[in-house]
């Protein structure tokens, strides 16, 4: 019987890994149950979240342009993320605040 060829093999235990995580069972538990090593187990967890990771884009830090106000007596800020601009006034809820710009992030 010849071997499965990398990829194929890859996407096994890339479908292997997923039962495993819906399953709820510990590693130990899961890997007795389903006749599998737990070495091989954890090295093919331990490959795949790595190609996942690599993957994944990584969190960055979001340039915010601040501009100079001729107004001294004006107490808004004007906050830019991407095209959208919000103004920010004295009272103002910053949990609110950051889940708008969290979001205005991923749109950007």
């Amino acid at each position: 019987m010849s071997k499965k060829s990398n990829p194929q093999l890859r996407k096994e235990w890339e479908r292997r890994i997923l039962v495993y995580r819906s399953s709820g069972q510990t590693q130990a538990n899961w890997c007795k149950a389903n006749d599998i090593s737990i070495h091989q187990f954890k090295y093919w967890l331990k490959r795949i979240e790595g190609l996942e990771s690599k993957t994944k884009p990584s969190s960055q830090w979001v340039p915010i342009e601040l501009e100079d106000s001729t107004d001294e007596n004006s107490e808004t800020l004007q906050v830019k993320v991407g095209l959208a601009s919000i103004e920010v006034k004295p009272g103002f809820n910053p949990s609110l605040l950051a889940d708008v710009i969290t979001v205005l992030k991923t749109l950007c």
